[in-house]
């Protein structure tokens, strides 16, 4: 009897708990960050960034988080949802870039980063309640974009700076093995959405 009147008397759960706490600024500072996709295809994208050192990788820091900002009015206005496919070529693709050391122009690694971006940022802003302040939620999303690309990029260059004779350092092969593991991981996800 006990658990039938706990059963009866269960509410509804909240998927995104996060903004019943926080508000809406840190609602959209965190949700991306609770996302495996998000996380691994920022990174990615940073470490790229890094890896093609500070002249190429500094372009992205207004890049990224203005892609972030328009995909989440492009999430709010059209209300389309990115695709898994989508996302998992988008980890392949830069995991293969990685792992290659490929030398990609500027414009390239702005475009890239600004497509990533949009992907991401509709797929963030396209799931919040009509009860949610998309401003306060953009800006969050916005400022957490600008933090992991920043910090993505400084940690990668400094990693990956070579020894003292200007050899290339095991660094530069830990790099690109890193790379072939977000591949790997975006042809998993490429086809878990084939098959599904």
């Amino acid at each position: 009897m006990s658990a039938a009147m706990l059963l009866i008397q269960a509410n509804a759960a909240e998927a995104h708990i996060v903004a019943a706490r926080l508000g809406d600024f840190y609602t959209g500072a965190l949700h991306p960050l609770t996302d495996v996709q998000d996380i691994v295809l920022w990174i990615a994208m940073g470490v790229l960034a890094g890896s093609l050192g500070s002249a190429k990788g500094r372009w992205l820091i207004p890049v990224f988080p203005l892609g972030l900002l328009a995909g989440s009015a492009l999430g709010h206005r059209f209300g389309v949802a990115s695709t898994g496919l989508a996302d998992a070529a988008m980890m392949l693709a830069l995991g293969l870039m990685l792992a290659v050391a490929a030398r990609i122009p500027t414009s390239l690694l702005c475009t890239l980063a600004f497509g990533l971006a949009v992907i991401r940022g509709v797929a963030n802003g396209v799931d919040l309640g009509p009860e949610t302040d998309r401003l306060l939620f953009a800006t969050g999303l916005v400022c957490i974009g600008y933090v992991v690309m920043t910090l993505t990029m400084a940690l990668t260059l400094a990693f990956r700076s070579t020894v003292p004779d200007g050899s290339a350092s095991w660094r530069t092969i830990a790099i690109r093995a890193l790379g072939g593991w977000i591949a790997a991981i975006g042809l998993m996800m490429a086809s878990l959405v084939l098959a599904s």
